[in-house]
């Protein structure tokens, strides 16, 4: 009888645990999120759809760690259609939705909604759509994205929000395409627990206390990304000052700072101004000087969100020609003119602004430290290309297929110092301000890598799609062979060769800037001449 009820546990054990399992099985194959990536192919359904604007009214219960309200999208349909099709993880579960202030049937499935119902008139529609839930919890933020719930060191709730890879479906309904920002802006509407703040995008335009709980009206009338219309909570003190702009219109600044590191925001409001000042040298005004300059203190590394980047080094800095710097907070802060102002159509063409973003580190180095740490930051770009993939793999790609390399990154930073050798300062340094100010190509004109190559190509004369086709779609390096032809003779030619170039070629000591073209040159020399001495391109030379 013993070992029947031994047999009889233990087997109900085994039962029980593989339940668990099976159950835990699941909800970790319905909370993954890893497949989501933003981009990709445009639906047709979609890009019938222009965003105008969205208002997004939200209760965060930080206790349960959810969500709930609405959230009115209004859109423009540029033909008539029976479907409305939008983005929404699915996780949250909708309850109703009306268009036009009239209830539809709906489907929400594979992270989309279909609305359905009617036959939708070509013109603007508003679309109200109440859902709530718990949104995706952050694996990585912000690299892999989500909600971050934690607790600053005072034991206070302290929230983030990271969409980059996966965009802003993860919380709120949306067309979830890096092609089309809400041309009218967002209000952000956030209710949580009284005592705690809201950083958001945007102007504050008013709080409202009632029953414990206090809500930040939050508005922006600029033209966003999705991925930056998130915000945070924390018990927040909001230092503040102002910068004059090189255009003078004074703009607010205000640090969302944790009420425990006070201390530390005198320090990163001046070196925010001084960066200001590096950043619009060279990419001009700031570029949201009718909102502010914001910056939330967050339990994660940084990000680009627009008037309110947010910042986590533990308030380390390194010196640069004996000043105060931050790679993180300079990285993006620059941002707000490399993503946020000049923004990329389609993911594929991720390196103009990460790469870009990157390259004004090195300019920051050089106001900071001269040519010889603008030297050294380019070489620890260089140091740091990969090479796996090119940094523009195709078009209509997503977020996923084109961070696989860190090369969007340092290449693209790499690229732009290749760049400024081939067509000279004179031409280069204003090409790049004309790119981050010319209307054709910010705020609501997004660029791919063909806009950029025409710009610079117009600026310099002559087409240098091949030299952009070479850097930024393939792996390739230049390479190129010096072979001894005669008595102190030397032949240098290019193997791989794609167009006209200009080399600095040191002659017997004396460096001299010469063209090389398919055939190459011939040189009279006591020793083997040197050929891109100080590494203006990515290159392989082979001693013949």
């Amino acid at each position: 009888m013993k070992q029947f009820t031994i047999a009889l546990l233990r087997s109900k054990i085994l039962l029980v645990t593989l339940f668990c399992f099976y159950v835990q099985a699941s909800i970790a194959q319905d909370l993954d999120i890893g497949y989501m990536s933003s981009g990709g192919k445009l639906k047709p359904l979609q890009a019938i759809i222009d965003i105008r604007h969205y208002t997004i009214n939200l209760d965060v219960n930080i206790i349960n760690k959810s969500i709930h309200g609405n959230t009115i999208v209004k859109l423009n349909l540029s033909q008539p259609s029976d479907t409305i099709l939008l983005d929404l993880v699915h996780l949250l579960k909708i309850e109703k939705i009306y268009v036009d202030k009239k209830p539809v049937a709906f489907e929400h499935k594979n992270d989309l909604i279909y609305i359905t119902g009617f036959q939708f008139k070509l013109g603007n529609h508003d679309v109200d759509i109440r859902y709530g839930g718990n949104p995706p919890i952050a694996v990585k933020p912000p690299w892999l994205g989500g909600f971050t719930w934690s607790k600053d060191k005072s034991g206070n709730d302290w929230v983030s929000i990271n969409v980059q890879k996966e965009g802003g479906r993860l919380y709120f309904p949306c067309k979830d395409h890096p092609s089309d920002e809400p041309n009218e802006g967002v209000d952000l509407n956030i209710t949580i627990p009284s005592g705690l703040s809201v950083a958001g995008p945007g102007l504050l335009q008013k709080t409202i206390t009632k029953n414990n709980k206090t809500s930040f009206y939050w508005k922006t009338n600029y033209t966003i990304s999705n991925y930056c219309i998130v915000f945070n909570i924390g018990k927040y003190v909001v230092a503040k000052d102002s910068y004059t702009t090189i255009n003078n219109h004074i703009v607010p600044i205000e640090f969302y700072v944790l009420e425990e590191d006070t201390m530390h925001a005198k320090k990163l409001i001046a070196t925010k101004i001084r960066d200001s000042k590096i950043l619009e040298k060279y990419f001009g005004e700031y570029p949201w000087y009718k909102e502010k300059i914001g910056i939330a203190e967050v339990p994660n590394s940084g990000m680009e969100h627009q008037t309110m980047i947010t910042f986590n080094n533990e308030f380390k800095y390194i010196k640069i020609g004996g000043q105060d710097y931050s790679d993180n907070l300079f990285h993006e802060y620059a941002h707000e003119w490399w993503a946020n102002k000049v923004t990329n159509k389609d993911w594929a063409h991720m390196w103009i602004q990460e790469g870009i973003g990157t390259y004004a580190e090195a300019l920051a180095h050089y106001e900071l430290g001269g040519i010889e740490a603008y030297n050294e930051i380019i070489a620890k770009h260089k140091r740091s290309i990969k090479y796996k993939k090119p940094m523009v793999g195709g078009e209509e790609l997503s977020e996923d297929e084109t961070y696989a390399s860190n090369d969007v990154y340092t290449k693209g930073s790499f690229f732009m110092h290749s760049l400024r050798y081939v067509i000279g300062d004179e031409l280069f340094l204003p090409t790049l301000k004309k790119l981050a100010t010319d209307p054709a190509y910010t705020y609501h004109n997004f660029v791919t890598s063909t806009d950029v190559e025409q710009l610079f190509s117009g600026a310099a004369g002559y087409s240098l799609k091949p030299f952009f086709d070479f850097y930024l779609r393939t792996t390739n390096v230049i390479e190129l062979s010096i072979k001894e032809t005669g008595y102190q003779q030397y032949q240098i030619k290019p193997l791989n060769y794609f167009m006209d170039l200009p080399f600095e070629v040191t002659v017997n000591g004396k460096p001299t800037r010469m063209i090389l073209g398919k055939d190459g040159i011939t040189v009279k020399s006591n020793s083997v001449p040197m050929v891109d001495d100080k590494g203006y391109y990515l290159k392989k030379i082979v001693i013949q």
